[in-house]
């Protein structure tokens, strides 16, 4: 589903943040990025939705070599691809409904359709009854739960993920791995950037570490490999 071939990243400082990366992720999966801080993670993860570009090589997904896509375009590809931020960045002025309807509406869904999907989806992250609460009557946990729902109300085939319990408590940074678990096992490829060692070690997936810009170790149901 996502080929990397001799990727580049080099910012205009010359600084060099991603050297050389071949990759290659099925359909699917669920693969965590990790690595020590300035490591390249964030470029690595930006460059598949497009938020950045390669200065080298070549980024498909799926049949679309994403590096060579035109600007006007990159608002269609990333219809199939969901992003989850560490900060939520919901829209504090909307419910939650309509925080995640708003993904629909851009599209121009019809309203019949965006009030099934949106229920649909939140009753996945388990918050039917906070649909007409603003962002600040949620807590932390929640606020990033209807951030998940929001990125996966559109069906995308890939869900990146980039710190997503980063500003949660232990035991809410658990409840949100259990719906990223749920989310893949529908079919959903996901990609997670972390340093959460414990979630690592205990929920076993793929493991992609990142040093210096380079892939220094990809492992099927890794470890963190990292003091924390």
């Amino acid at each position: 589903m996502i080929k990397m071939k001799d990727v580049w990243k080099t910012y205009p400082n010359n600084v060099k943040a991603i050297n050389g990366i071949n990759i290659s992720i099925d359909k699917g999966e669920f693969v965590y990025v990790v690595g020590p801080s300035g490591a390249g993670k964030s470029t690595f993860i930006k460059m598949m939705y497009r938020e950045e570009k390669p200065s080298k090589g070549e980024i498909f997904i799926g049949d679309t070599n994403i590096g060579k896509v035109k600007e006007r375009q990159v608002p269609y590809i990333r219809r199939k691809i969901g992003v989850v931020f560490q900060d939520f960045r919901l829209l504090q002025q909307l419910t939650v409904y309509e925080n995640i309807a708003y993904a629909l509406e851009v599209i121009e869904e019809s309203r019949d359709v965006i009030k099934r999907k949106v229920m649909d989806v939140l009753d996945i992250v388990q918050l039917k009854n906070k649909a007409r609460s603003y962002p600040s009557e949620l807590s932390g946990g929640e606020q990033q739960r209807v951030a998940i729902a929001r990125a996966i109300v559109n069906s995308p085939e890939l869900l990146i993920a980039d710190e997503p319990t980063g500003n949660l408590d232990p035991d809410t940074a658990w409840e949100i791995m259990d719906i990223l678990d749920d989310i893949n096992h529908r079919g959903t490829t996901i990609i997670m950037a972390t340093h959460n060692k414990d979630i690592v070690n205990t929920i076993k997936k793929r493991v992609i570490a990142i040093e210096s810009g380079r892939i220094v170790r990809d492992e099927v149901r890794g470890n963190y490999g990292y003091e924390t």
